[in-house]
């Protein structure tokens, strides 16, 4: 069994970090630049989770997804009125183990890292269904895209980056993330690109 760790968390809906993908964060709580400030201090680790909102319910400490990435501080850009401008740089996927009682302002828990999969690739067949769904995707909802530069991606950070930025609602998101293998993420990227293709009146993938 792996060691547990303790880690500073940051719970925000629809963020999604991936173990060497890059997450840019602008931090202007005043919770949150204790946390950085913190992690700057000792390990430059935040480890990056969703919570679970309820929405009839408001709370400062809402329940959290069991599964979340680490990320390391990359960059650090401290502003004149104490915000931070963050690029995280994911290390690995973790397990909750258990909330810590703390008297940070920050939340604070036990974890488990997981182990990290390295050089997964996809078939074509899947990578073709993927840029062909990218596009329908990304033509259907108005973005600009690079095409030349996509498709000169490795798998992983096609797949993963698409996780990322995709306007998925944080069930789904949660998914993606909880996806073991690098074609499982694929195949439900290109599920939910056609169930949001057939819901285009709504503003988010809804995942229940």
């Amino acid at each position: 069994m792996s060691e547990s760790t303790r880690l500073s968390i940051f719970p925000l809906p629809g963020a999604l970090l991936f173990p060497g993908m890059h997450l840019p964060l602008h931090i202007f709580e005043p919770r949150y630049k204790a946390m950085v400030s913190d992690s700057m201090a000792r390990d430059r680790r935040i480890a990056m989770i969703q919570p679970k909102l309820d929405m009839g319910t408001q709370s400062d400490s809402p329940p959290l997804y069991d599964i979340g990435c680490v990320g390391r501080i990359l960059e650090v850009e401290a502003l004149d009125d104490g915000r931070y401008n963050v690029i995280l740089e994911g290390v690995a996927l973790f397990r909750v183990l258990r909330e810590l009682d703390v008297t940070t302002s920050f939340r604070q828990i036990e974890a488990e890292l997981l182990p990290v999969r390295e050089d997964e690739t996809l078939s074509l067949g899947r990578r073709s269904s993927l840029e062909l769904e990218s596009r329908r995707f990304a033509d259907a909802q108005g973005y600009s895209v690079d095409w030349d530069a996509v498709e000169q991606l490795d798998d992983e950070s096609l797949v993963n980056g698409i996780a990322q930025i995709a306007p998925f609602d944080a069930a789904a998101k949660q998914a993606l993330l909880e996806a073991e293998a690098l074609e499982e993420r694929a195949e439900l990227i290109i599920q939910l690109m056609q169930f949001f293709g057939r819901h285009d009146g709504e503003d988010r993938v809804t995942l229940q």
